[in-house]
C-alpha cells in the first residue's frame, strides 16, 4: 500500500518499497565547460591573493602606523557614510515606494545612476557641485566657511554618494513587499503618517534596512575612484584602505597584499551576513 503526500505524489510504500529518486538533469557539455572556465576566472585571482600573501609578516604589516591610519580612517568614514545613507536614504526609499508623483520613474533612475556611473566621473561631478568654486560649494564656503574637497568630510561625502543607492534600492524593495494596510490601519486609529512609519513600518522593514546598511557600508569601505578625485590621497586625513593599497603596490607590495586581505575578509563577512537574502538552499 503506497502513501501519498498532500499534493498526491507517491512517496513510497508501507512495506518499505523503493522511493522515487529526485530527477537530476544531465549538464550539457557546451554549458559545463564555459561555466567551469567562468568559475576558475572568478576564483583564480582570489586564490592567488591567498597563496602569495606574506602570512608570517602579516601581523607586523597590519600594525604599521600608516596601515593602521588607513584602516582606522576607512572604518570611521565608511560608518559615517552609512549613517548619512540611513538618515537620508530611508526617507527617500519610502517616498519612492509609498507615494506617487510625476516623474517618479525618472527620479528612481537618477537615484540608481551612481551604481553604473564610473566612480571617477562621480568624483568630478562632486567637485563641480561641492568644490570651492562649485555650484553649491561656493555658497557653503562663502556663507559657512565649509570646504569639503580634500578633507575627511569629503571622504564621507564621496562614499555616501556611491553607497546610498545600495541602501535605497534595498529598502524600497522591502517597502514594496510589505503590506501597506498596516500603515493604513494605524492612521485610521489616529496615528499620524510619521508615527505609523516609525511604530509600524520601520519594525516591518528592519531586515531590509539592515541588509541595505551592510551593503552600503561595504561599498563605502571599498570606494576608490570618487574618493581620490574629490578628497585626494593624504595619509591620515583622506587616505583610506583602497587608496593605501594603490600607493603601497608601487612601493611595498607585501603591505598592499596585507591590506587587500583585510578588504577581502570584510567582503566575505558581508556575504556571510547577507547569505539568507542573496542565497537559497539547494
Amino acid at each position: 500500500m503506497s502513501t501519498t503526500d498532500e499534493s498526491g505524489a507517491a512517496t513510497g510504500t508501507l512495506t518499505g518499497g523503493p522511493r522515487r529518486r529526485r530527477f537530476r538533469p544531465a549538464v550539457p557539455l557546451p554549458l559545463l565547460l564555459p561555466g567551469a572556465v567562468a568559475l576558475a576566472f572568478l576564483l583564480l585571482p582570489l586564490v592567488a591573493l591567498l597563496v602569495r600573501a606574506p602570512w608570517r609578516s602579516l601581523p607586523s604589516l597590519l600594525t604599521g602606523a600608516q596601515v593602521w591610519q588607513a584602516l582606522q580612517l576607512s572604518l570611521v568614514c565608511a560608518t559615517a557614510a552609512t549613517g548619512v545613507s540611513l538618515v537620508l536614504g530611508v526617507p527617500l526609499a519610502w517616498l519612492l515606494a509609498r507615494t506617487k508623483f510625476p516623474g517618479r520613474g525618472f527620479v528612481r533612475a537618477l537615484v540608481t545612476l551612481p551604481l553604473v556611473l564610473p566612480p571617477v566621473v562621480g568624483g568630478v561631478a562632486l567637485l563641480l557641485a561641492l568644490g570651492r568654486n562649485g555650484v553649491a560649494g561656493q555658497w557653503l564656503d562663502a556663507w559657512f566657511g565649509i570646504t569639503l574637497p580634500f578633507t575627511t568630510a569629503g571622504v564621507v561625502v564621496a562614499e555616501s554618494f556611491v553607497a546610498m543607492p545600495f541602501l535605497v534600492i534595498s529598502v524600497e524593495g522591502t517597502l514594496r513587499a510589505a503590506d501597506p494596510r498596516y500603515e493604513e490601519a494605524a492612521t485610521t486609529l489616529g496615528a499620524s503618517r510619521f508615527t505609523a512609519f516609525r511604530r509600524v513600518t520601520l519594525p516591518l522593514i528592519a531586515p531590509g534596512i539592515a541588509a541595505g546598511a551592510v551593503l552600503a557600508w561595504a561599498r563605502a569601505l571599498g570606494e576608490f575612484g570618487a574618493t581620490i578625485t574629490f578628497a585626494g590621497n593624504f595619509p591620515g586625513r583622506t587616505q583610506t584602505m583602497p587608496l593605501a593599497v594603490y600607493l603601497a603596490l608601487q612601493n611595498d607590495p607585501d603591505a598592499a597584499i596585507a591590506l587587500s586581505l583585510v578588504l577581502l575578509t570584510v567582503s566575505i563577512a558581508v556575504l556571510a551576513a547577507l547569505r539568507d537574502r542573496w542565497m537559497t538552499a539547494s
